[in-house]
């Protein structure tokens, strides 16, 4: 059986590039990192590698409960700390008594430096005390330095700052286990939230639904391990764990839900 066969049709060129890595790993004895990876990555990821090959991978995204992690695959006899992440944690001073930013719009002004969302972790933020705070892959510091100044019309600054004093983030949402008919989008989605089925077909034909930050359209779209869905207006759900049947063919599913 192909590999591809278990994963979708438009991850083929993401797991290609695994292959690659793997393959560069296991014939240089060397290890690869990658940049910042969603959750549908980081679980494509460790299921190509898998646990019993002379190659491992490990994740870290500057600290345990980041949702976008960078990765080490190496051989399976070296142990990377910390610092083999090349992981820089970047404080924004801003002028917090007259502005207040949105996640957003730091997000927003970040790409629009011409870098790929890849190269930026987590942005953290506590609003009651004006801390806003951001990972970024170390190969950018230089640039992030000259050209980040600003977010929307508002003048900032940058500080790096070590990792430890990055702001703790708590492990995201609350954690729920629930059953679905299916791992279609509208059945999955409508054992979380409280509306219909019908109520969220509605939601996702008229383009109210991501799953992994791309828009989906079609109801019958297949959820798979990993996958982050996005609803406007009510918050994210990540599919941690399929579990597996209930005696009644139902599929039983952990989830983490994260409300707006």
């Amino acid at each position: 059986m192909s590999i591809y066969e278990h994963f979708r049709h438009d991850e083929k060129e993401w797991i290609d590039q695994v292959l690659e890595w793997r393959s560069y790993v296991e014939d240089t004895y060397a290890p690869k990192k990658t940049d910042f990876l969603d959750p549908r990555q980081q679980t494509i990821l460790r299921s190509v590698i898998g646990k019993n090959g002379d190659v491992e991978v490990t994740f870290f995204g500057g600290q345990s409960h980041t949702e976008r992690k960078r990765a080490i695959l190496s051989p399976d006899y070296m142990t990377p700390s910390s610092e083999d992440y090349d992981i820089t944690l970047w404080n924004i001073d801003y002028p917090q008594k007259f502005v207040n930013l949105e996640h957003r719009e730091i997000l927003g002004s970040l790409m629009g430096l011409g870098l790929k969302r890849e190269k930026f972790g987590d942005i953290l933020m506590d609003t009651s005390k004006g801390i806003i705070q951001f990972y970024a892959c170390k190969e950018v510091s230089d640039y992030l330095s000259l050209n980040f100044q600003q977010v929307g019309r508002n003048k900032i600054k940058l500080e790096e700052l070590p990792l430890e004093k990055a702001i703790v983030k708590a492990e995201d949402g609350s954690e729920k286990q629930i059953t679905s008919s299916s791992l279609r989008l509208d059945a999955v989605i409508s054992q979380v939230v409280p509306f219909s089925r019908q109520k969220v077909q509605q939601w996702i034909q008229q383009g109210n639904v991501k799953v992994n930050w791309k828009l989906v359209e079609q109801t019958s779209f297949e959820c798979k391990e990993g996958d982050t869905l996005s609803i406007r207006g009510f918050g994210r759900i990540t599919i941690k764990i399929i579990e597996g049947q209930t005696k009644k063919g139902k599929t039983r599913l952990t989830v983490i839900l994260q409300k707006s």
